[in-house]
């Protein structure tokens, strides 16, 4: 019952991710509200590659970080984005399909060089903070760096701010 819902929560709000993705324009790519800040092209990315973390997630107990390089890919094109979160989304929707309800109340763990990253939790509280909010958190960084880039953003819950004001008239 919880991987049903897991899973139907994971379809809608992939298909949102990917209109917000499929709404990034290369032009905006280089954008980063301040210097330390992720560029759009990078943020696009890092939301993209979360979908990667969904099988070591749902299908493992432990995460070795060492084990795991980051590859942003090619983030010249906001299309080279799109592909690799439509790759990713296939796969980490494989792996909640595969993953055994049972399971989701082991003790998840993250560790590097063997030593604990962060205190050990169940696993169902990794992948909806891990995985689910952290995506949603990003995504509403990108929306705000492409309102600042004067770019148009889809609805995700509703109509959006400009969309509101068209209604009114």
């Amino acid at each position: 019952m919880i991987k049903k819902a897991l899973l139907s929560e994971f379809q809608h709000e992939a298909e949102g991710t990917r209109k917000l993705l499929a709404m990034v324009p290369d032009s905006a790519l280089d954008y980063r509200p301040q210097p330390h800040l992720w560029s759009v092209a990078e943020l696009a990315s890092h939301i993209a590659e979360v979908y990667s973390w969904y099988d070591v997630t749902f299908n493992k107990d432990n995460f070795e970080m060492n084990s795991y390089t980051y590859d942003k890919g090619d983030i010249s094109k906001a299309s080279n984005i799109l592909e690799k979160l439509e790759n990713n989304l296939k796969t980490a929707q494989k792996a909640i399909e595969d993953s055994d309800e049972s399971g989701y109340m082991n003790v998840w763990s993250m560790t590097m060089n063997g030593q604990p990253a962060f205190p050990p939790m169940p696993k169902i509280q990794v992948i909806r903070s891990f995985l689910f909010n952290h995506l949603y958190h990003h995504r509403g960084e990108l929306i705000s760096h492409l309102r600042a880039t004067g770019n148009k953003i889809p609805s995700l819950y509703g109509p959006t701010y400009e969309e509101s004001q068209q209604m009114e008239q």
